[in-house]
């Protein structure tokens, strides 16, 4: 009897020791990634006051929330690898033979896996996604059979905003391609209709000027890129009139707004320096997206 109570609190102690060094380990680990996410964002941060940035495709939110979300995939993992190798201990310590038990979670697992398999695909899919930096929260992008803004990013799910309000949720797994409207810069475009008769030369000043206009003037200077309002010459010509197309480089997000304006001014502009019938504009904002393959 005084052998198998000691035997009890020998096995006891063990169990308790085991979940301790297992309890403090976890801690340590995940202390570890949090620091490190930390040091990383810290040293993101002084490399922008010293004037060096990722480009255009890694703004430093960006980096920031992706960093974050990568550090809370690798605790939570790191604390299912450590609790379940204590756990796995425990259960050989009070006796339990885990041959068997391995072999029947095999089994099951296998079973599992073909039951799952497309949870699988959307987990992979969510995390090349996170660590490939995608798209971010925020982001408008457009993948396939929905289009709209991040509103969260899940290692099975991605949910969007649409335009009419509506609430996508987008298996990762299914994303065959992705073009993200928010990432590098995009195209504002319009068309300008003017008379067959009109002076191309005369044409194209005036639409210089407003674009210079443009350019110069708050809150647009900030929106418009590179070149600013550029005109790429005719787009069409009939005996009645002629197509004059116009594009600027603007901000992600800021093609239409740039385009409504400069149609506007050009219209104004064109009207005012007596190009007769110039009161057709058309033409939407483009965007030139990056793609990335999901």
């Amino acid at each position: 009897m005084g052998q198998n109570w000691e035997a009890w609190v020998a096995s006891g102690l063990r169990i308790a020791l085991i979940v301790a060094v297992a309890l403090v380990i976890r801690f340590v680990v995940r202390r570890a990634i949090t620091r490190l996410i930390t040091r990383l964002n810290r040293e993101d941060k002084g490399r922008r006051r010293a004037g060096s940035f990722g480009g255009l495709l890694a703004t430093p939110e960006r980096r920031r929330q992706r960093s974050e979300t990568i550090g809370s995939v690798l605790r939570s993992t790191a604390s299912v690898v450590v609790l379940g190798t204590a756990a796995l201990m425990v259960l050989s310590e009070l006796g339990v033979q885990l041959g068997p038990l391995m072999a029947s979670a095999g089994i099951a697992g296998v079973a599992i896996g073909f039951g799952a398999r497309s949870v699988v695909a959307d987990v992979l899919a969510g995390m090349f996604m996170l660590l490939e930096d995608q798209y971010g929260v925020g982001d408008t992008i457009d993948v396939g059979e929905a289009t709209g803004t991040v509103l969260e990013i899940g290692l099975r799910v991605t949910t969007l905003r649409g335009e009419n309000g509506a609430t996508w949720y987008v298996r990762n797994g299914e994303i065959a391609r992705v073009g993200n409207l928010s990432q590098g810069w995009a195209t504002a475009e319009i068309e300008v209709t003017v008379p067959a008769d009109a002076g191309l030369d005369r044409v194209r000043e005036v639409i210089t000027e407003t674009g210079a206009g443009l350019a110069a003037s708050a809150p647009w200077d900030e929106l418009l890129w590179g070149e600013g309002v550029e005109v790429l010459g005719l787009e069409s010509v009939t005996a009645e009139e002629m197509v004059v197309k116009v594009t600027a480089r603007t901000q992600p997000g800021a093609a239409e707004r740039v385009a409504r304006e400069l149609r506007w001014r050009v219209k104004r502009a064109l009207d005012e320096a007596g190009v007769a019938g110039s009161g057709s504009t058309s033409g939407t904002g483009g965007t030139v997206p990056g793609q990335a393959e999901g």
